[in-house]
């Protein structure tokens, strides 16, 4: 009937059909009457306002909803201003999934702050107690976003008070860090307070098990069900944050030798050390992965490294870059400029946590010189390069995301490999038995799930300095080595979509839409043979079944694909389009540019249908 039903029905369901049509049921829901018929501006009632005020234990957020409050009371715009924040600060509560959490800083449920922090963090110690008992461990990271550090020292102090032992960095870290520690240290937990490459305004914060929490192929990863649904049981049954018992002392703090361990672990996934010099332009996008990042390149023999020092240092304000993701138009623009400056060879870009890693190489057919690689183009290069490698063991798996290209489950084939497909998120991909390299088009690659089972953009960045290297050393780059592989598997080129909206209303209904008869015939003059609705499930390519997800697939006569899906973690619909060419004798660079006219062809046509301005 609501949603608060559905969270008992799903959790106690044994029945993959079952749940399948639970998730349906759980998507098509909009909540309760009430919530559908009360006045969007006036979600709140000054009770819940005030009871949330004298529990929260962070004065700047007490001094922010007293306020609204105040000012909610008066007449006028400023008081309609007030209203209208206090409703979506209050209008449900930040919902803890696979993702973990991620939202806006501020006060209120539907926030992050101090409160959603230490209810999470004690909902998580109650789960590890409830499974392993007195002693469970937890190790915490933190970005340099604003809060961070806070919100890491509430978890270490949650933990501690709940009996558990929390270990904790003693500075900001990259994200892949802390995953490393997570299984260098066997802890059972590992929470990385973070928003990735989120606007300023927003945090977050992940969840991994290991340990003895998680014993099989997902030790290390991030949680996926059923364990977020029973931890975020447990964080429902939290109390009052006063009540939470939270020390001011008795954690311990993460040995240094942690991070050494990893910087020389990242050297040695590189698997060799440069055998050409290569100019490097590095950037950190204002996150914490700047100065490892480039020591690790110094240990695999990359010295020559020209940091984008507008850019190096953290900054949680992010002060050059409207969104702190590579994947932004603008992102790259200071690195690209110094690298026409100083005539680089290649431009490795970390997000602000350094999970994810961007590429750019010299193109003299390019806008100004240079081309930024996708995401996709860098999961071939990264994936060739694994398959090469793995292919002297005659065994391991290459894995990619149901939005990323095609061309990896060809490249596994030809290198005599296993390949899986999976759901989106490293959560899914780097648990995947016997994996050797995992990527998603998002700029996420796993080159080392035996050490870090997620996404790791600083040993990626090494690996592709490597390649970079060897096909340098052999007169050859990495432009050089897309183009074989088009000549061996087709060209295939991918270009992503998006519709970014304030109301997430909008993303449920399209999606109700589409799948309501107003999906296209046709896309770029081909029809379409085939729609695939990912709530039913979909192929993971070895016989099994992926779980069902939000999400919607269509395959054209001429081969294209677009995979239509809500982000994760922004307020955004986004189209994953891909068109595959046969070279045959024709150069490649001819038919790259046939296929990034199709591409905007079938670009053009989705905004027509989503309603999106060109």
């Amino acid at each position: 009937r609501d949603r608060e039903h559905l969270t008992w029905i799903l959790p106690v369901s044994g029945n993959t059909r079952e749940e399948s049509h639970c998730e349906r049921f759980q998507y098509f829901c909009r909540g309760t009457v009430a919530d559908m018929t009360r006045d969007p501006v006036d979600v709140y009632d000054d009770a819940a306002v005030n009871a949330w005020i004298q529990d929260d234990p962070d004065p700047v957020t007490r001094a922010e909803l007293t306020e609204l409050l105040s000012a909610a009371r008066s007449h006028g715009e400023q008081a309609q201003a007030a209203r209208r924040a206090l409703s979506d600060a209050f209008s449900g509560t930040l919902a803890f999934g696979t993702a973990g959490l991620r939202g806006r800083l501020g006060g209120g449920p539907n926030r992050m702050n101090r409160v959603v922090v230490i209810r999470a963090a004690a909902g998580l110690s109650a789960y590890l107690k409830d499974r392993l008992g007195e002693g469970f461990s937890v190790v915490i990271g933190y970005d340099a976003r604003h809060n961070s550090e806070q919100f890491a020292r509430d978890t270490a102090a949650v933990v501690t008070g709940a009996g558990g032992r929390a270990i904790l960095f003693e500075s900001h870290c990259p994200t892949p860090v802390l995953a490393f520690a997570l299984r260098r240290l066997e802890a059972d937990a590992g929470v990385m307070v973070t928003a990735s490459h989120n606007p300023p305004q927003d945090n977050g914060y992940k969840v991994y098990l290991g340990g003895r929490a998680v014993t099989d192929s997902g030790q290390g990863a991030q949680i996926v069900p059923p364990y977020d649904r029973q931890i975020a049981a447990a964080i429902d049954a939290v109390g009052p944050v006063s009540s939470v018992p939270r020390p001011q002392s008795g954690w311990e703090t993460v040995d240094p030798q942690i991070r050494e361990e990893y910087i020389e672990r990242a050297a040695q996934a590189a698997r060799m050390t440069a055998p050409a010099p290569v100019k490097i332009v590095l950037t950190a996008m204002h996150g914490v992965g700047g100065a490892t990042c480039r020591e690790v390149l110094a240990r695999v023999g990359f010295t020559d490294v020209v940091e984008v020092t507008e850019q190096f240092e953290p900054d949680p304000d992010f002060p050059t870059v409207a969104f702190p993701n590579p994947e932004e138009p603008g992102a790259l623009d200071l690195a690209l400029d110094k690298a026409r400056r100083v005539e680089a060879d290649l431009v490795i870009a970390n997000d602000p946590d350094a999970d994810r890693c961007s590429a750019a190489i010299p193109d003299e057919d390019a806008p100004g010189g240079w081309r930024q690689l996708t995401g996709d183009e860098v999961g071939a290069l990264l994936g060739e390069q694994a398959a090469e490698l793995a292919a002297f063991a005659g065994n391991g798996v290459l894995a990619c995301s149901v939005v990323s290209s095609r061309l990896l489950r060809r490249i596994a084939q030809s290198h005599g490999l296993g390949f899986r497909r999976t759901l989106t998120g490293f959560k899914w991909i780097s648990r995947e038995p016997g994996l050797v390299f995992g990527y998603e088009e998002a700029l996420g690659y796993c080159v080392d799930p035996a050490a870090v089972r997620d996404k790791d953009g600083i040993s990626a960045s090494v690996r592709l300095a490597v390649l970079t290297s060897v096909l340098k050393q052999q007169g050859r780059t990495l432009q050089d080595l897309l183009d074989r592989l088009a000549r061996e598997h087709g060209l295939h080129a991918t270009s992503p979509l998006s519709m970014r909206v304030e109301d997430l209303e909008i993303i449920t209904s399209t999606m109700e839409r589409l799948r309501s008869g107003g999906a296209p015939a046709k896309l770029a003059g081909s029809p379409i043979t085939k729609t695939v609705d990912l709530l039913d499930g979909i192929s993971d390519g070895n016989g099994g079944t992926l779980p069902p997800t939000n999400g919607l697939v269509w395959v054209t006569a001429s081969d294209d694909r677009v995979v239509v899906r809500p982000s994760g973690t922004e307020p955004k619909l986004k189209c994953y389009c891909e068109v595959i060419l046969p070279t045959n004798d024709t150069p490649v660079a001819q038919v790259r540019k046939a296929a990034a006219e199709r591409l905007e062809a079938i670009k053009a046509d989705l905004r027509g249908i989503l309603g999106i301005a060109a």
